[in-house]
């Protein structure tokens, strides 16, 4: 392939909008599998099938194995992702979720089943520890926490896709019922397949390998510019820096699993445990609880039945998926820290009304348990609301920024592999729980919830507006663990003296040279519209750069 013809001839903006095809997808597909079960174990062919129409225990099994498999996944992304490369491992995972899929939509037994879950879990897991830090890592400073937020949202349509479909389905007799559902997943393996091999590896991945030519070329690829671009340069050192720095204090794994780091970088340790809490918190707040068993909450907690259930189901995923693009736009405005505050509180709020109005449902003698039952149904889907718009992207965005360059793709996949151990006993435990507790089972939603708001409060720095390399200068200071009385860590617009010294950086490599000058002028009043949400100008003003620019370029 000619030069000129990378990636099909796509740079600047067209080249991020397939990267984040190829992420979305990912994750829709993600949203989709995690969503379809939800109808599948409350269908009546499958539950005959299987054998475990009256078997709560296997029920949650079933369903809450293909964590285990997502589980070991990440794992397994902690140790092959540098190894691979992003683009290579996704390839691997979405091979091993085809393999899955094909043992769920034959199987005949639970053995099969379990088998398929868990293998399509592991291919899952490689995958979601993978695609966000590919997508933040081939971003945009200022473009990074809305194209990550936006694969989120996708998340979410592919499960409300998967709710609509099993709902549909449901009015079909037979094995086609859970079967056709389950085998509509090779539509987004099949786009991954076709759109993965062409796209660009992560620039700072081919630094972290010594393939600086690459690195450099895609980094300018990325931004629509040339390698001379003084922007692209500096970030490229910046890169080169950071990859450096984190080579030469590289924590071994063993090191890390027994608490050992680097005297002169303690904070490694701490990064890699911010991640994998902002994933714990998604899971304990209580979003599988419903995600997996909504039509099963509904028809077992509030009373409604099987159709009934599932069409609220439905109709509840489609006000998700609205509310959630809420965070688009705000992601950036509002900052990490207060996202995820914000959206606590409100699902703590959700939970609590959720268990009065069930424990006067459950009240032998109240002459309104049908009305305080029904109007629960109510905080379900404001609960949605507030996950919708805080909790669904910050989780997974958050890992991929904290962690240093040596330990992203690492961080990123132990912060996944949280996420899903806390999913399976999220899942496994909700049938049971449900069972047995009644409307005590969410008191424990509650309780969790409300703690995260001062758990957030105190401890998590903000990421917002940061560089990659802004965010490995802040920890790299050694900061308190204590953030709320730190202003750099607190606010959500991007700190003034980093802003400084990239902007020194950029005067030192512009030199004399005029259109160098003018490039980093350009980029300067992008970042600062970018802060002021008007980053749709940036097409316009490279082309007009580079227009202006001609074919010639001197040295800088």
């Amino acid at each position: 392939m000619k030069k000129d013809n990378r990636y099909f001839g796509l740079r600047g903006g067209w080249l991020t909008f397939w990267i984040t095809v190829a992420c979305g997808t990912d994750m829709t597909l993600f949203g989709y599998d995690q969503g379809v079960f939800g109808g599948v174990i409350v269908t009546g062919d499958f539950l005959t099938t299987l054998g475990i129409k009256n078997d709560a225990g296997t029920k949650g099994t079933v369903t809450a194995i293909y964590d285990i498999g997502c589980f070991f996944g990440a794992i397994s992304a902690f140790f092959i992702g540098d190894m691979l490369g992003r683009k290579k491992t996704i390839l691997l995972g979405t091979t091993i979720m085809s393999i899955g899929a094909l043992l769920q939509i034959t199987g005949y037994s639970v053995a099969q089943m379990i088998v398929g879950r868990i293998v399509a879990g592991v291919g899952n897991g490689l995958n979601t520890a993978t695609a966000p830090p590919w997508q933040a890592e081939t971003s945009k400073a200022a473009w990074r926490g809305k194209l990550i937020v936006i694969e989120l949202i996708l998340n979410i349509a592919g499960f409300s896709l998967s709710t609509w479909v099993t709902y549909g389905f449901s009015y079909v007799p037979g094995g086609v019922a859970w079967r056709v559902p389950l085998a509509l997943q090779f539509i987004f393996i099949v786009i991954l397949f076709a759109t993965v091999p062409w796209l660009p590896e992560s620039p700072r991945w081919l630094v972290s390998k010594g393939r600086f030519e690459e690195a450099e070329q895609i980094l300018a690829d990325v931004e629509g510019s040339e390698i001379e671009d003084p922007y692209v340069q500096t970030e490229f050192s910046e890169i080169k820096f950071a990859a450096q720095y984190e080579k030469e204090h590289a924590v071994r794994i063993r090191d890390l699993v027994r608490g050992k780091v680097p005297a002169n970088d303690p904070c490694t340790l701490r990064r890699v445990l911010l991640g994998m809490g902002a994933q714990a918190m998604q899971q304990l707040s209580g979003i599988n609880v419903t995600s997996y068993y909504l039509p099963t909450v509904l028809i077992e907690s509030v009373g409604l039945k099987n159709k009934q259930a599932r069409l609220l189901a439905a109709c509840n995923s489609i006000s998700y998926l609205v509310f959630a693009t809420i965070g688009i736009p705000n992601v950036e405005r509002w900052g990490r820290r207060k996202m995820i505050m914000y959206a606590a509180t409100g699902q703590c709020f959700c939970y609590l009304m959720i268990t009065v109005l069930l424990r006067y449902a459950d009240k032998p003698g109240y002459s309104g348990q049908d009305e305080v039952a029904s109007a629960s149904v109510a905080f379900f889907f404001l609960y949605y609301v507030f996950f919708g718009i805080g909790f669904q992207g910050v989780p997974w965005l958050y890992p991929t920024e904290v962690n240093g360059l040596a330990m992203r793709s690492k961080g990123a996949s132990l912060g996944t592999a949280t996420n899903w151990i806390f999913n399976f006993m999220v899942v496994e435990i909700t049938p049971i729980g449900i069972d047995t507790l009644g409307w005590k089972f969410y008191i424990i939603w509650t309780v969790l919830n409300g703690s995260f708001v001062p758990f957030t409060y105190f401890l998590y720095p903000e990421t917002a507006g940061r560089t990659l390399e802004d965010i490995d200068s802040y920890f790299r200071d050694q900061p308190s663990v204590l953030v709320f009385r730190d202003k750099r860590a607190t606010i959500s617009k991007r700190p003034a003296e980093f802003i400084e010294r990239e902007e020194q950086e950029v005067r030192r490599k512009s030199s004399v040279n005029e259109r160098a000058m003018s490039l980093a002028q350009q980029h300067r009043r992008y970042s600062l519209m970018s802060e002021e949400n008007q980053g749709p100008l940036v097409d316009e003003m490279e082309k007009k750069s580079i227009s202006e620019g001609g074919g010639e370029h001197k040295e800088v």
